[in-house]
């Protein structure tokens, strides 16, 4: 049996661009990356030295706060260059690969028998646990704590968002297997959302308290789901997992191999190929999309929440999208005057969009206008299902007022849950930007 979760409020983005569901292996990039830029709040502490060999599952670097926390190759190959950014900070660590790969054993498990101890320790030394993100502060989960319950969300409704259930398809033992391993973490419940509109196969999991959700955008949010689901009050912690990675974690179980294949969708409308792909984290995206206009953003993720990774980027480590779109360095004439034309997506009536509810767009990165001292009451909460003032808790996060942020909400939310906000209101404010600052100062203070 399921429980059903109705968002009213949000806002379907409907871009052209989406991916044909055609799954093709793309060819082999002779350059991966990993990136301690994707795990918030880790300064890594290099193990394996520029030119040494390394496996596919070796440890590369481990967190600086905590040893525990290990970050592993995802291919074979050799360590070619450690890029380093301001005050030496470590940007990216590029690895030479292999032709082929050949893999770290670290022994195929048997569930049922292990403890929650065993299990954390097994994935901790294979390099999974950094597919294991807390609640509060959207970090990588410290495993010396116990969740009150995990959450999967198998559903996602970002513009131009990769299908989770087709994905999976080809996955789904692997996917059960790995849900079967992290619900042995918590004494709590195993939470997976699904669209309520489709007849996915993740409905038939095992292990886990299921919920249909219906919606727009941001209903597919993990952090949505939590807040009506079992929502995180003061001092207590849950953990967040993407589907795609339990099925990793599923195979690293059966196979004792940490096999970083994911299948990603390239999409947008300045994709040459919009459709999905098989390939391994932390791949050259250049491989895979191949040339493209200088006038062309390469993001890494969603448009509303991904990274821009230029033209020699890599995919980053928790993102199953890469979105093509313009770049917006044309200038729109007279783009100020209401009703000037319908090409823009628009939550106001500014736009004739509104009229044309079901139409799919061509968008490019223009702001259309500069950050502007001005607040629109109500704007930002038409797309917030949460029930936290947006606007209020904005205030507060930026003049640094932790009693207040707590007493607004600090610690339901994560930057893409403010990815709307960032999207529809008229101040232009990156709110996003506003709400990881004020996280990572309520770690500092709080803890």
């Amino acid at each position: 049996m399921s429980n059903d979760i109705k968002i009213r409020k949000g806002l379907n983005i409907k871009l052209k661009g989406e991916a044909e569901k055609i799954i093709s292996d793309a060819p082999r990039s002779k350059n991966f990356a990993i990136k301690p830029t994707d795990f918030h709040g880790v300064i890594p502490k290099m193990v394996v030295k520029e030119g040494e060999s390394v496996k596919a599952g070796d440890t590369i670097f481990y967190s600086k706060y905590s040893d525990k926390v290990k970050f592993v190759s995802p291919v074979s190959g050799t360590l070619k260059e450690i890029k380093r950014g301001a005050k030496r900070r470590i940007l990216e660590v590029i690895i030479e690969a292999d032709s082929t790969d050949t893999y770290k054993d670290f022994g195929a498990k048997d569930v049922e028998g292990m403890s929650a101890e065993a299990i954390k320790e097994h994935m901790l030394g294979s390099g999974c646990w950094s597919f294991v993100k807390q609640r509060p502060y959207d970090i990588i989960a410290n495993p010396d704590d116990t969740p009150k319950a995990i959450f999967i969300s198998g559903m996602a409704t970002a513009p131009l968002a990769a299908d989770i259930e087709f994905l999976l398809e080809k996955r789904k033992e692997d996917f059960q297997l790995g849900v079967d391993v992290i619900s042995k973490l918590t004494e709590g419940k195993t939470h997976l959302s699904v669209d309520k509109r489709s007849a996915s196969f993740l409905t038939d999991t095992k292990g886990v308290e299921l919920h249909k959700v219906s919606g727009p955008h941001p209903a597919g949010n993990v952090g949505v789901q939590i807040h009506h689901i079992d929502p995180v009050n003061a001092g207590e912690r849950v953990w967040v997992i993407n589907p795609e990675d339990v099925a990793i974690i599923g195979s690293l179980f059966k196979t004792g191999k940490f096999d970083a294949t994911r299948v990603v969708a390239v999409v947008g409308t300045e994709a040459p190929k919009a459709q999905y792909f098989r390939l391994k984290l932390g791949t050259d995206v250049k491989d895979v999309i191949g040339e493209v206009s200088t006038d062309v953003r390469i993001i890494s993720g969603d448009v509303l929440t991904g990274d821009n990774i230029g033209h020699d980027g890599f995919l980053g480590f928790y993102h199953n999208t890469i979105s093509l779109i313009p770049e917006g360095n044309t200038y729109r004439m007279l783009g100020w005057l209401p009703f000037k034309d319908n090409n823009i997506p628009s939550m106001s009536k500014t736009s004739l969009s509104w009229l044309f509810p079901d139409k799919k767009y061509k968008v490019d990165t223009n702001l259309n206008g500069e950050e502007r001292a001005l607040v629109v009451t109500g704007e930002m909460e038409k797309v917030m299902p949460m029930d936290i003032y947006p606007m209020q808790l904005l205030k507060e996060c930026m003049v640094q007022n932790i009693e207040k942020m707590e007493n607004l909400g600090i610690y339901e939310v994560a930057p893409e849950d403010f990815a709307l906000v960032d999207y529809v209101n008229t101040s232009k404010v990156e709110a996003q930007a506003i709400v990881r600052e004020a996280l990572d100062i309520m770690i500092k203070e709080v803890g």
